[in-house]
C-alpha cells in the first residue's frame, strides 16, 4: 500500500477524467490521496473531493505565487475550510523566491499568517520552500515543535540535514527520476526513509519516460521503486515505511 501525499486532482487537467484517474491509483495500490488547496477556490474543491471519493483526504492553503491576490480575509476564509471533514493539513504554503510571481513581503505576510493558523489548530503544514531558506525559516521556528513536511524537496544537503535536526519530514516527487536528477538522488540517499513521504504533485513532474504529459497519482509506484533502487532496499520496505509514515503524520484514518 502507497500514499500520494501531495497532488492536485482540482486542477482542470483532470476534469475529463478525474474517476479514471482515482480508480487507477487504487488499482496500483494506493491507499490514499492527498490533494492539495493551492488557492482559495483549489482548497474549496479539495474538500469537496475529499467527501466525494473514500481515498482522498483534503489539504487547504494558498500557494505563494497567489499571495498578491489574497486579501486580508483569506486566513479566516482557510480557517473555516480547516474544519471541514478529512481536511488533514494546512498547505500549500509557503515562500518562492525563484518565480516571485508574488512580492516577496507579500509571500512572507502570507505565509506567517497561514502557518501561525496551522499551530493553533494543531494542523500538519505542507511547505512550499524555493530558494527561501532564511525566510522559511524565519517564519516556522518560532512555531516549532510541529509537524511539517518539506515538499518536493530541493535545497542541498546542509539545508537538508538542518531541518530534519528540527523535526521536519521531507517528501519527493517523480523527478528523482529524470536522467540529469543525480543531485537529488543524492539528497534522496542522504534522508532517512523514516522521515520522508512519496508524492506526485500530480499533474506536474511526471516521472521519465511519461515527461511531457500528465502526471498521476499511479505513478507513485514508479517513484517508490526508484527511492528503493537508490537506498538499496526493497520496494516493500519503502511502500511499508513510508505509508507508516504519512498515516501518523497526518492521522489518516
Amino acid at each position: 500500500m502507497l500514499v500520494d501525499t501531495h497532488c492536485h486532482l482540482d486542477f482542470p487537467e483532470f476534469d475529463q477524467d478525474r474517476d479514471d484517474v482515482i480508480l487507477r491509483a487504487k488499482e496500483k495500490g494506493i491507499a490514499s490521496l492527498i490533494n492539495i488547496g493551492s488557492s482559495l477556490n483549489g482548497s474549496r474543491k479539495s474538500v469537496e473531493l475529499a467527501a466525494r471519493y473514500e481515498p482522498v483526504y483534503a489539504a487547504v492553503g494558498i500557494h505563494p505565487h497567489d499571495a498578491d491576490t489574497a486579501g486580508e480575509d483569506m486566513v479566516p476564509l482557510i480557517r473555516a475550510l480547516a474544519a471541514e471533514t478529512k481536511v488533514v493539513a494546512i498547505g500549500e504554503i509557503g515562500l518562492d523566491y525563484y518565480k516571485n510571481y508574488s512580492r516577496p513581503q507579500n509571500q512572507y505576510k502570507l505565509f506567517s499568517g497561514l502557518a501561525s493558523l496551522a499551530k493553533e489548530l494543531n494542523l500538519p503544514m505542507v511547505v512550499h520552500n524555493r530558494q527561501a531558506p532564511e525566510d522559511t525559516m524565519a517564519v516556522l521556528k518560532p512555531l516549532l515543535p510541529h509537524k511539517i513536511v518539506m515538499h518536493c524537496f530541493a535545497g542541498d544537503e546542509a539545508f537538508l540535514a538542518h531541518i530534519l535536526d528540527l523535526g521536519f519530514f521531507v517528501s519527493f516527487t517523480c523527478n528523482i527520476t529524470y536522467k540529469k536528477a543525480d543531485a537529488l538522488r543524492a539528497l534522496v540517499k542522504a534522508a532517512p526513509l523514516e522521515r520522508m513521504f512519496l508524492e506526485t504533485d500530480a499533474p506536474f513532474l511526471s516521472p521519465e519516460g511519461h515527461r511531457g504529459r500528465r502526471n498521476e497519482p499511479m505513478y507513485i509506484e514508479v517513484l517508490a521503486e526508484e527511492v528503493a533502487r537508490i537506498k538499496g532496499v526493497g520496494k516493500e520496505e519503502v511502500s511499508r515505511v513510508t505509508t507508516e509514515n504519512a498515516v501518523s503524520f497526518f492521522n489518516l484514518q
